[in-house]
């Protein structure tokens, strides 16, 4: 994985700020607030095959939730991707994945959301 450049992302006005680091496998958001607290994440993976997106919040815990990308309108103009409910998370190799993938990006992101995906419930 590597992060993508702070000048690319579109920060928001009052909200925590955010980073982003991609893969070929993996998309991981994460937000910081002020003191360099991870308040936020959400890691999609299996991009290109069957895109899933786990998200964890400070405030509100887990959503786990497949990505609808808006591919599948005959006749119709492709849709926004959106998330919609999907069952059960297989935590072991995407944990597996992630601890490989992320072994180059900043360890306190990489050990934040690697136990994050541990500790799914």
């Amino acid at each position: 994985m590597k992060e993508i450049n702070q000048g690319i992302i579109e920060q928001i006005p009052g909200e925590p700020l955010r980073r982003w680091f991609v893969s070929d496998f993996f998309d991981l958001l994460v937000w910081e607030n002020d003191v360099g607290e991870i308040v936020g994440f959400q890691m999609c993976y299996d991009k290109l095959h069957n895109q899933h997106a786990l998200t964890w919040n400070k405030d509100k815990g887990y959503l786990h939730n497949k990505v609808d990308d808006g591919e599948n309108k005959p006749g119709r103009y492709k849709s926004a991707p959106i998330l919609i409910a999907d069952g059960v998370f297989d935590i072991l190799p995407i944990a597996d994945r992630f601890k490989r993938e992320s072994i180059d990006i900043d360890a306190k992101v990489s050990a934040f959301v690697c136990e994050k995906i541990e500790n799914y419930c």
